[in-house]
């Protein structure tokens, strides 16, 4: 270390310096040296990369080459057969297009052929038809002479008659229309009475079979009520506190039900008078319950009358579903139950409706399961026939029109509004049902003992039935009989003949039908005779 030293300072700086740069120069060049033969390694290898990625790509590119070559080839040789395969398809569409054609210039030749041959047969029958034309206008003429040779002929004929005669040609075309004519209504006449005959002895016999068994199976209690009711008194003082003072008490229960009170000297009674049985019903019962209680002043007795009222109410309700439910008819509207209810104190002829409604549902499901007609609808008809006559008091019309139009408000069918719309033939019955409602409405009516009227009603319907019949061209005296159920016509022989007397029957009777309203039936005997009187002297 010390030589070095020494050795370093015997070196002139100069030199050191020079020597310094030296080796900074020397080492720079074997820097650079040493980097160009990295730096030629590194593009040696990165030219051998690059080399083998360009190999890489050109097989890559020769396989596609290859691969795209064999796709081209294939596609060529698909289209090919398929080109092959149109091109076949083509001919033999082609060879078959040609075997039709052929086949239809074929047809065409032979139709043509046809119509040749039919133009010529058709060229032949025009002949014959101008050689038949020809002859028929001939014949034509000929006839046409002939015709007029008849006419020439029948005219000298006519004149030749009439002149025998002595009646002219619409003369006797009228004699002989009327000869034709009588003996024509003759023969009508006993046709028609013999087929009446027959239908009525076979429809007769079924009805009454039918009718019978509804009887037999059905029996209702008949209660005769009229338009006053009777009142029965423990004494004749209680008259006088009925009455009150001034009055007031009478006035106070007249003027709260709306009924009459007749109070005479009928001793321990008094009458109530009034056409509503619903409202004489409510003066009635608040008259008794007045009595009873024995406290009779006007508040007590619009008291006692509001309540009877509700009460009543409530039993028409129960009445109106007791006679549902006996009828076997369900499904009411709640104000007609109600409307059922008030016919309970509604009588006809002395006949209570509402028990003649149940009797006449009854009977028409009665007849109608013998006959196989809709049994529902003819009870449920049946009963509610007479339902306008719950109203009748109240709403103008008749009780036929005002129960269809109550039927059709609640909502009843188009089949039960027909049924009491038809029963009393205000309009004509279309339905099977309709007329056993009717049927039944007779028969419930004309029983014995149903129904009941005045001696004045009574005289005014046989005076009607009988001015009816005298009416009628040709009668010469009528008689009703048999209580009305019969009217028995005399005719005058010399007007009206045996043909006639079946239409002057049945004139009369429709007649009587639209004129007249009655129970069941009247029976028109019409009766024709004649005497000749002669005295010996």
């Amino acid at each position: 270390m010390l030589n070095a030293n020494l050795f370093a300072a015997t070196i002139p700086s100069w030199l050191g310096a020079l020597l310094s740069v030296l080796a900074l120069a020397v080492g720079a060049v074997i820097g650079i040296v040493v980097f160009r033969i990295i730096q030629n390694k590194k593009i040696g290898a990165t030219k051998q990369s690059a080399d083998k990625i360009l190999a890489d790509a050109l097989l890559k590119s020769q396989s596609a080459h290859k691969e795209a070559q064999l796709k081209a080839q294939e596609e060529v040789h698909k289209l090919r057969q398929e080109f092959d395969k149109e091109k076949s398809q083509a001919e033999r569409d082609l060879k078959e297009r040609r075997g039709e054609l052929s086949q239809s210039e074929q047809r065409i030749r032979h139709k043509e052929e046809a119509l040749d041959k039919k133009e010529e047969a058709y060229e032949k029958k025009l002949e014959g038809i101008e050689t038949a034309r020809t002859a028929l206008k001939t014949r034509e003429e000929e006839i046409a002479q002939k015709q007029i040779e008849v006419g020439q002929a029948h005219s000298r004929m006519v004149a030749e008659i009439e002149k025998a005669a002595s009646l002219t040609k619409e003369q006797a075309k009228a004699e002989l229309i009327k000869v034709i004519e009588s003996d024509a209504k003759i023969e009508a006449a006993k046709l028609v009475r013999d087929i009446e005959t027959q239908a009525k002895d076979e429809a007769d016999k079924k009805a009454k079979e039918i009718v019978t068994a509804a009887i037999q199976r059905c029996a209702v209690d008949h209660s005769s009520e009229i338009t006053v009711s009777v009142v029965a008194l423990p004494n004749d003082e209680m008259k006088g506190r009925i009455i009150g003072r001034e009055g007031r008490n009478i006035r106070a229960l007249e003027n709260a039900t709306g009924i009459d009170l007749i109070i005479d000297d009928t001793p321990e009674s008094i009458v109530l008078s009034g056409f509503d049985p619903v409202r004489r019903e409510v003066a009635r019962i608040t008259l008794e319950k007045l009595i009873s209680d024995g406290r009779i002043h006007p508040t007590r007795i619009e008291e006692v009358v509001e309540k009877t009222r509700r009460e009543l109410d409530q039993q028409m309700k129960e009445a109106g579903e007791a006679a549902m439910f006996e009828a076997g008819v369900f499904g009411l509207n709640a104000e007609v139950v109600k409307l059922l209810g008030r016919l309970k104190y509604r009588t006809s002829y002395g006949q209570n409706v509402l028990k003649h409604s149940l009797e006449v549902s009854h009977l028409a499901g009665l007849m109608a399961m013998e006959l196989g007609a809709d049994i529902a609808l003819a009870k449920r008809g049946g009963l509610l026939h007479d339902l306008g006559k719950a109203v009748d008091h109240e709403v103008e019309g008749t009780h036929v029109s005002i129960g269809a139009d109550l039927a059709k408000k609640y909502k009843e069918s188009a089949e039960v509004v027909h049924c009491i719309a038809a029963h009393h033939n205000d309009i004509e019955p279309t339905t099977i049902e309709a007329v056993l409602v009717q049927c039944a409405d007779a028969i419930s009516g004309s029983k014995p003992g149903a129904r009941r009227e005045s001696l004045d009603n009574y005289v005014k319907r046989l005076e009607k039935l009988e001015g009816i019949a005298n009416g009628f061209n040709g009668v010469e005296k009528s008689f009703a009989i048999q209580a009305g159920r019969e009217v028995r016509i005399i005719v005058k022989p010399e007007i009206v003949n045996e043909a006639a007397m079946l239409f002057l029957a049945k004139d009369i009777a429709k007649q009587i039908e639209k004129d007249m309203e009655y129970p069941g039936q009247i029976k028109v005997n019409v009766i024709r005779e004649t005497r000749s009187i002669e005295f010996a002297k």
